[in-house]
C-alpha cells in the first residue's frame, strides 16, 4: 500500500479536473481525495497499489480535454488507510 500526494499546476481549475481525477481513482480502485487550492493548483491524494497510483499520475499529467497540466509535484507519504474517494471543498 502506497500514498502519493500531488500538487498539479497549469490550467486545472474550471475544466472538470477534479471530476476527471475522481473518475481515474474510481476506475483504478484507488482511495483518496482531490480539491482545488486558492493559488490555482489542484491537490490530490491517491492511496493503493503503487502500480495503479503510477497509472493515475500518468493520466493526471494528460488531464481532461480543456486542461493544461504544466507540472505535478509528487510527495510519497505513509498511507493513512483512506476509504473511498471524494471531491473536497476548496482549501482555505
Amino acid at each position: 500500500m502506497k500514498r502519493a500526494h500531488l500538487f498539479i499546476s497549469g490550467r486545472v481549475q474550471g475544466v472538470f479536473y477534479r471530476a476527471f481525477t475522481e473518475e481515474i481513482a474510481l476506475s483504478l480502485k484507488l482511495n483518496g481525495w482531490v480539491r482545488n487550492l486558492r493559488d490555482g493548483r489542484v491537490e490530490a491524494v491517491f492511496e493503493g497499489e503503487e502500480e495503479k497510483i503510477s497509472i493515475a499520475i500518468q493520466r493526471c499529467k494528460e488531464g481532461p480535454p480543456h486542461a493544461r497540466v504544466d507540472n505535478i509535484e509528487i510527495i510519497w507519504e505513509e498511507p493513512e488507510g483512506l476509504k473511498g474517494f471524494e471531491i473536497k471543498r476548496t482549501a482555505s
